[in-house]
């Protein structure tokens, strides 16, 4: 595996939540750089050898705009 992907949404409660794709891992946190720090630390602990460990992640943030017509 060279990549993971994350899905991140903005939490109603507030902070972020971010979810892989493809493995059982979700993480949240208050800041979009925590939240950094939160995947890449529950990445390492999910991925135990470091030959199966993703060389990237990527986080595709999602994000609903509301306007008016």
């Amino acid at each position: 595996m060279t990549e993971i992907m994350f899905h991140v949404e903005k939490d109603p409660d507030g902070g972020y939540t971010a979810r892989a794709v493809g493995a059982s891992i979700f993480t949240e946190a208050e800041t979009l750089q925590e939240l950094k720090a939160n995947v890449r630390e529950a990445v390492l602990c999910h991925f135990e050898h470091e030959r199966q460990r993703p060389k990237m992640i990527c986080l595709h943030i999602v994000e609903d705009e509301v306007f008016a017509l």
